[in-house]
């Protein structure tokens, strides 16, 4: 019997320790598709601004948007 209640103990432990890798796996995941996105926003927000001026510009909305 305690052979029987070792067994599931060892079992259990084993199962919680691949619970932790992979939290730490989809961890890494969210913090590498963060890192991406943010490179990304960076890489691309001038342009971006710079094509929302013109647009503006070009309707003729050359006003800061608070009235």
């Amino acid at each position: 019997m305690i052979q029987y209640l070792q067994i599931l103990l060892n079992a259990r432990f084993a199962k919680m320790e691949e619970r932790g890798a992979t939290a730490v796996e989809y961890g890494l995941l969210v913090a590498l598709i963060a890192a991406v996105i943010v490179t990304i926003v960076a890489t691309l927000g001038t342009q971006i601004e710079t094509a929302f001026t013109t647009v503006s510009d070009k309707i003729g909305g050359g006003g800061t948007g608070t009235d």
